[in-house]
């Protein structure tokens, strides 16, 4: 599930299972192949391969996987994907954002509507949701060791960077949605790669739910999430500490 945590996000924990990996393995490999089709087999003229490339690094993707995965968004019989976004609401009215590659739209769109009317949600028309989120670079990184944080920060902050949250060498740097390029060519600059760089979708208003609610939910987006067809789903629920624990405590 994607968000930020300064928003409540609700993180994965690093030890995931091993169907949870092959799930994330699966959509990374996805994405090269279809960033590969649309835009040439070349990182350094494509921003969206190179990003892939780099998403699938930070997860540890054998080198063999990430050149595979290219080679065949070359092939003129891989199919043709289409970026599709659908906007729904869950239990408790919670507000989802569902970001899909796929080729066969009527296929997703019907497997999403049936995720979410499954619970008693409902889809919304796009656009509904343009006053809840607002599309942000996110980007992760371990510091080194010999990296003076006050340094980073503000080299990171006159690229361009909304804010640097640094906690036990783990970096985590916000941008807005214009400045997410000239953070990451800072980056390079730096020699530092990101273990993920991605544009999420931060919520700006948020849905309080009760504990049986927010199961519910939880249920819904781990739905949709297994699909093959999406890419990212995005909530806005109001994250306490005790809901953060039963995540957890079910992950």
């Amino acid at each position: 599930m994607s968000g930020h945590s300064k928003w409540s996000k609700i993180k994965r924990k690093k030890g995931a299972n091993d169907n949870k990996r092959s799930m994330i393995f699966t959509k990374l490999i996805k994405e090269m192949t279809v960033a590969a089709k649309l835009g040439g087999a070349d990182p350094s003229a494509n921003s969206r391969l190179f990003l892939a490339i780099q998403n699938a690094k930070g997860q540890n993707m054998p080198k063999e996987n990430i050149e595979r995965a290219i080679k065949k968004g070359g092939d003129k019989d891989t199919a043709s994907f289409q970026d599709i976004t659908y906007e729904g609401y869950g239990p408790g009215k919670v507000a989802i954002f569902i970001e899909t590659s796929t080729d066969n739209i009527n296929r997703t769109v019907a497997n999403i509507r049936k995720y979410i009317s499954k619970m008693g949600g409902s889809l919304a028309n796009n656009g509904t949701f343009e006053f809840i989120f607002d599309q942000k670079g996110i980007i992760e990184f371990k510091m080194k060791e010999s990296t003076d944080p006050d340094e980073l920060t503000l080299e990171l902050i006159d690229s361009g960077a909304e804010d640097v949250d640094i906690s036990d060498g783990e970096v985590e740097v916000v941008t807005a949605f214009e400045d997410f390029g000239s953070v990451q060519k800072k980056l390079k600059e730096l020699n530092i790669e990101p273990e993920s760089a991605t544009l999420q979708r931060i919520p700006k208003i948020f849905k309080k739910l009760d504990v049986d609610e927010f199961k519910k939910v939880m249920r819904l987006i781990e739905t949709i999430e297994e699909d093959e067809d999406v890419t990212a789903v995005y909530h806005n629920i109001e994250m306490t500490e005790e809901l953060q624990s039963i995540y957890e405590s079910e992950d």
